[in-house]
């Protein structure tokens, strides 16, 4: 009988490619795989003679390194912010090479999502490579006893003007290595017009990686004397075992043993969920093993959450009163002048990641301290969270970050690096956790179900004289407390209390809501909810008016101003409101950007098919889109174009940024159309792609196009901006085509058949 070993995703194709056939006796493990066992003995880049800064060394070859302190997950960050590194350098690209930083203080906030990571740290790279440029030119002036300010930088090279003597960079490393590091005030940046990449753009650092399958993932990362868990969890949030028969589990070969792991104590935060490892010498036995565990689960309060019922509870709680957070005129007043008064409910459900690679991690716990391997969002989180399970100081916890393949959130939340830190400790040695895709979708930080109240007065031109808006959604804060049932300012602050439009009385308000799974970040947030109703409640308003809805929408925008919100909560996603106030001059150039470019009014549709628009600001950039449907008589929904708008301020990566909107695009479409988490006796009813399907290529959308709108504003988010407006861009565009109006999410619940 064959030995079951450990073959990688590589052996396996690379066998398959080869041989035609499949190959179980051979162990493929590219030493470029393997997880380091050493102390970590730091990066290239600090122990070069020229390291100005955390960010950037230069070796005496030339080769330049650049410490990614934020994670790779496809958005390109890994590329883009050492790119405005480079440029200021004046490094040739060729020369660079990027290294992976591990969770480390002394980077600065290494959180990657809240599409913030260029705009954070633009500044702080332009500085570190300003930094080593000038101390390169002041070692050559130096060296050749001439003034600094004849000196200057031309691609790896510090030139001498008059004389044209020119020195590379590996030839001036060791001597500008011993000269003191400049103050910030003594930097000189190169002027737009000089730079090289930034706004130019740059084809993925690990492109070449990627293609030949020299990446490496989570998945990828193993440890001589690994053994591999799978977890059986509790069905429901906060359930315990009370009881379970390990005896069949242990029969299967390959199986080494079972270990209980304790259920969290509330707020579970980022902690264990709890259950039964399977302990064993590869994935296979893990599994199987698994699925002969005989438990009886002890539910606990959540059971009863069933989502029928609580999507009742919310729709009810929403046509309540709730907490003004934005008030301003009196919208009472005018209610109660008379009038047409328009009402509509909107509701998204339980929402889950569904990320290509589902969650895995490495951990070794040895001598006091935790190293772990793991596709993670922040690794400085991990180390907190682990830290706190193992009970050891958080410099003690070294985390590794490997490529990610997909996030959309998830991957910010470590709870299954602590399950691998916590087994590691108990079994004494190297332990891989590997979720399956139902672990994925069943235990996932889902994203929060909302209800929306929208309610209007209008005039005789149909424009609101009163306006008020409601939303009620399970709160993240819940994540971190448990008592918590408001939204954040934050998650009000998605797209609910800076709504823009030129409206003499409003008012927002928010409605409590309790959690009953656990609530995390999806791409984009609290606005994908949020730009749903809101976007879709304007359409509405537009054909009570009968109107253009792209006139209407402009009109309610109102004159070019800065929103003033000093009377509101408003964080602002954690940027300073000077620097990115909310302009409605800038909203109005994208929907006027992508009414031109879509044909929108010009083109001649076919029945059946019809377009939509919307707009939406997001994580500081502004987007507006429009969508095309077809509507076939048996009511299937195609998405042959879409035309994406954006201003995102001043763009590093114009390429990179173009495919995060196109990707947006298709996770909109898989969000709108077929998206939904429902929960039966408080347990996920949902278990993989069969039921809960995302956008297939028959679904995505067929031609997107997607335009930059040139801006000398600061550097805003990418990731995330896209996904709002497209759900309600395709909804308007469905009633446009079939007049039927959808609201509530997915449109697969939706009859449109002819």
């Amino acid at each position: 009988m064959s030995d079951i070993l450990n073959l990688s995703r590589r052996g396996f194709l690379k066998g398959v490619v080869t041989t035609g056939a499949l190959v179980l006796s051979v162990r493929v493990l590219p030493s470029g795989l393997l997880a380091e066992e050493v102390a970590y003995a730091g990066t290239h880049a600090e122990h070069a003679p020229l390291h100005p800064g955390v960010y950037v060394g230069i070796d005496t070859d030339g080769t330049v390194y650049i410490v990614a302190h934020r994670s790779e997950m496809g958005t390109g960050i890994r590329t883009s912010l050492p790119l405005v590194l480079a440029d200021e350098l004046d490094a040739d690209w060729k020369r660079v090479k990027i290294e992976q930083a591990i969770g480390d203080a002394r980077y600065g906030s290494q959180e990657t999502d809240g599409s913030q990571s260029i705009r954070e740290f633009f500044d702080a790279m332009r500085e570190a490579g300003a930094t080593a440029r000038l101390m390169l030119t002041r070692a050559a002036a130096q060296q050749w006893n001439v003034p600094e300010s004849q000196c200057r930088a031309d691609l790896h090279t510090i030139v001498h003007a008059s004389s044209g003597r020119k020195l590379g960079y590996g030839e001036l490393t060791t001597a500008a290595g011993r000269l003191p590091v400049p103050d910030k005030k003594e930097l000189q940046f190169k002027p737009p017009s000089a730079w090289r990449y930034v706004g130019k753009g740059m084809v993925s650092y690990d492109l070449s990686h990627l293609v030949t399958g020299k990446a490496v993932y989570g998945m990828d990362a193993r440890m001589d004397n690994m053994v591999y868990a799978s977890i059986e969890h509790p069905p429901v949030l906060g359930g315990k075992i009370k009881s379970y028969d390990d005896k069949a589990p242990l029969q299967v070969p390959g199986v080494r043993q079972t270990i209980p792991i304790d259920t969290f104590k509330p707020p579970h935060e980022y902690q264990a969920l709890g259950g039964i490892a399977v302990i064993a010498d590869n994935t296979w036995a893990a599994f199987q093993g698994r699925k002969k565990l005989n438990v009886a689960w002890e539910n606990g309060a959540h059971a009863a959450f069933s989502s029928d019922e609580f999507k009742k509870e919310m729709q009810a709680t929403a046509r309540k009163p709730g907490k003004a957070v934005r008030n301003e005129g009196d919208v009472d007043a005018g209610f109660a002048k008379g009038g047409k008064v328009l009402e509509a409910d909107y509701y998204v459900p339980l929402l889950a990641h569904a990320s290509m690679e589902p969650p895995v991690a490495v951990a070794d716990f040895r001598d006091g301290k935790l190293t772990a391997w793991a596709p993670t969002q922040d690794p400085q989180a991990t180390q907190d969270a682990v830290s706190k399970a193992l009970g050891i100081a958080k410099e003690n916890v070294i985390c590794h970050v490997t490529l990610l393949g997909g996030a959309f959130g998830r991957k910010s939340m470590p709870d299954y690096i602590v399950e691998a830190s916590l087994l590691s400790k108990k079994v004494g040695r190297p332990v891989k956790v590997v979720w399956t895709r139902e672990d994925d979708v069943k235990f996932d930080y889902y994203h929060a179900v909302a209800a929306m109240y929208m309610k209007a007065a209008v005039d005789d031109k149909g424009m609101p004289t009163a306006w008020l808006q409601r939303s009620v959604f399970t709160p993240i804060p819940s994540t971190f407390d448990a008592s918590a049932t408001y939204g954040g300012d934050d998650e009000m602050g998605m797209g609910f209390t800076d709504i823009p439009f030129d409206i003499p009385n409003l008012r927002v308000e928010n409605g409590p809501a309790v959690a009953h799974v656990r609530i995390g970040w999806l791409r984009s947030v609290a606005n994908v909810y949020h730009a749903f109703a809101v976007q879709s409640f304007l359409d509405e308003l537009a054909h009570n008016a009968g109107r253009d809805p792209l006139e209407y929408l402009l009109a309610l925008l109102g004159r070019p101003r800065v929103l003033d919100l000093k009377a509101t909560k408003y964080p602002n996603y954690n940027a300073d409101y000077q620097k990115f106030p909310i302009d409605t001059a800038r909203l109005r150039k994208v929907v006027e950007v992508v009414a031109e470019k879509s044909g929108w009014g010009k083109r001649k549709l076919e029945k059946g098919r019809a377009l939509g628009i919307a707009v939406h600001r997001s994580f500081v950039t502004y987007v507006a889109s429009v969508v095309e449907v077809e509507v076939t008589p048996q009511g299937e929904v195609r998405v042959p174009r879409v035309d994406t708008a954006l201003d995102a301020g001043l763009v590093v990566n114009p390429e990179i940024t173009r495919a995060q909107f196109e990707g947006a695009n298709v996770f909109g479409a898989s969000l709108a159309l077929m998206g939904e988490i429902t929960a039966k006796n408080g347990a996920i009813e949902q278990s993989n792609f069969n039921d809960y399907p995302v956008a297939r290529i028959t679904e995505a959308p067929r031609e997107n196009n997607i335009y930059i709108v040139e801006s000398t504003a600061p550097p805003a988010g990418v990731g995330e901006p896209g996904v709002p407006p497209f759900a309600p861009a395709l909804c308007n565009a469905i009633f446009a085509a079939t007049g039927k109006r959808i609201r509530e999410l997915p449109i697969s619940k939706t009859n449109l058949k002819a």
